[in-house]
């Protein structure tokens, strides 16, 4: 099956879309006509750009940082369709294992929390009427695993952000949603697949392979597997949704 999309004359801005699942995003929305910016905290983020069909608008800049943000999202004068989709994901145990895991717990709250706040504030008044707003979420911002609290507290929280600007901007018919995706080949995911398997004793093999035996359809997806959900929230399809935190993850976590 194919499915279409049309973004033509649509403007379109994805936060941490330098590689995996923001990338795929991003280049599914270039690639349907959008007039698309994408940002990133690295460098990479103009290779990126190189790589995508159409013109892209690059943009290097640290989200958790307020200025920073006003500063390098002035060029973008008007919004129809804004992803949240940087995150910072990294284990954080309580038992000291992690030397930096005070910082490293401020950094992704900054980042996962604060930098979405941080971007949405400053490009609220430029989203159209009727636009749409979608966050990357998690499934485990519907559940939990030990060692990642400051990941699972941000990807919860999330959640919260999208459920109270979903009531606060209905009247302007500016839908947002959250996705939740399950478990992704994504060098994130991977890393932490690797911190769960030394701390569980297993290998990483046969962690992943118990991960998806508790799918209802069993694979690895690949950050291509979410582009659809994410270009059909914000088309006309999805229209009548908004205040929904939407499991991609084949069955893992059903709720």
């Amino acid at each position: 099956m194919t499915l279409s999309f049309d973004f033509t004359g649509k403007s379109v801005l994805v936060t941490g879309a330098s590689s995996g699942i923001g990338y795929a995003v991003a280049k599914g929305f270039a690639a349907a006509g959008a007039d698309l910016t994408i940002l990133s905290s690295t460098d990479a983020i103009f290779d990126a750009a190189k790589e995508m069909p159409g013109k892209v608008q690059a943009i290097k800049c640290d989200i958790s940082d307020a200025a920073a943000v006003t500063r390098a999202l002035a060029p973008v004068k008007k919004l129809d369709v804004l992803v949240n989709n940087a995150g910072l994901e990294r284990p954080t145990p309580l038992n000291g294992a992690h030397p930096d895991g005070n910082a490293t717990f401020e950094k992704i709250v900054g980042i996962n929390i604060t930098g979405t706040q941080n971007v949405t504030d400053t490009l609220i008044n430029r989203i159209a009427e009727g636009g749409r707003i979608i966050i990357t979420a998690s499934i485990w911002a519907k559940t939990a695993v030990g060692g990642f609290s400051a990941y699972v507290a941000t990807k919860h929280a999330n959640v919260g952000l999208m459920r109270t600007w979903a009531q606060e901007l209905g009247p302007r018919g500016i839908r947002v949603n959250a996705v939740c995706p399950g478990w992704v080949k994504t060098g994130p995911a991977m890393n932490s697949l690797r911190e769960l398997a030394e701390t569980s004793g297993q290998t990483e093999e046969a962690l992943l392979q118990e991960i998806i035996s508790a799918q209802a359809v069993g694979g690895l997806m690949e950050p291509a597997d979410m582009v659809a959900t994410y270009l059909f929230l914000a088309s006309e399809g999805g229209a009548n949704i908004t205040g929904q935190a939407i499991n991609v993850d084949r069955g893992e976590v059903m709720s």
